[in-house]
């Protein structure tokens, strides 16, 4: 029997309680001064640790950033995507899309960012993909290749159509804000994107 003490498996669990303690430390900074003014010393002490405890984890803030971003974005999607029941596949394919772009543009760390922070979303737009925009991609291809199994969505190469999808619904995420007034409703808007993904979608 192999020992706990030594179990890679084991060290991995273990190890992650306190780093998501870490995190849940910077997230809660982010809340409340926004990015600029946190610092890894700042993070260190909301989590009761020494500096050196959160720099052997992270070298800088964009590292930890990175990593708090991950955790959040990634969390939403998964719980959107596990959480989709009732109607055809394709149906759940698309409220779990639409849920997620609800979600995330109703989450308060979300919301802090493009408040104070803004530019920490530029280079997720105009330079290059992010690691919870991959994992986001990795499961609407996987799910659409499901369907087109099924036959309720056209033919097509799943990762192009979720591309394409990814594009579409980073507009309702960033910009529905700026669509919204006393005339058309978030509420409105996400049930044209509903739309607008299952026409586009369907086979």
């Amino acid at each position: 029997m192999t020992s706990l003490r030594h179990n890679p498996e084991f060290d991995a669990v273990a190890d992650r309680a306190p780093r998501d303690a870490y995190l849940d430390a910077a997230r809660a900074c982010i809340l409340d001064v926004g990015w600029r003014r946190t610092t890894l010393t700042e993070v260190a002490r909301r989590a009761g640790v020494s500096r050196m405890t959160i720099y052997r984890t992270w070298a800088d803030m964009p590292t930890l950033l990175g990593d708090l971003m991950t955790r959040e974005w990634a969390g939403v999607v998964t719980a959107q995507v596990e959480g989709s029941t009732g109607g055809t596949a394709l149906d759940r394919l698309v409220s779990g899309v639409v849920g997620t772009a609800r979600t995330l543009r109703e989450n308060e760390l979300f919301v802090r960012i493009v408040e104070l922070d803004p530019e920490l979303i530029l280079p997720y737009l105009f330079s290059r993909r992010g690691r919870s925009q991959d994992h986001i991609l990795s499961l609407t291809t996987e799910a659409i290749a499901a369907c087109q199994g099924d036959g309720s969505v056209r033919p097509g190469d799943p990762a192009l159509l979720a591309r394409a999808a990814l594009l579409a619904v980073q507009g309702f995420v960033l910009s529905a804000h700026t669509m919204a007034d006393e005339g058309v409703t978030l509420d409105a808007l996400d049930a044209e994107l509903t739309t607008l993904l299952t026409r586009s979608l369907a086979a």
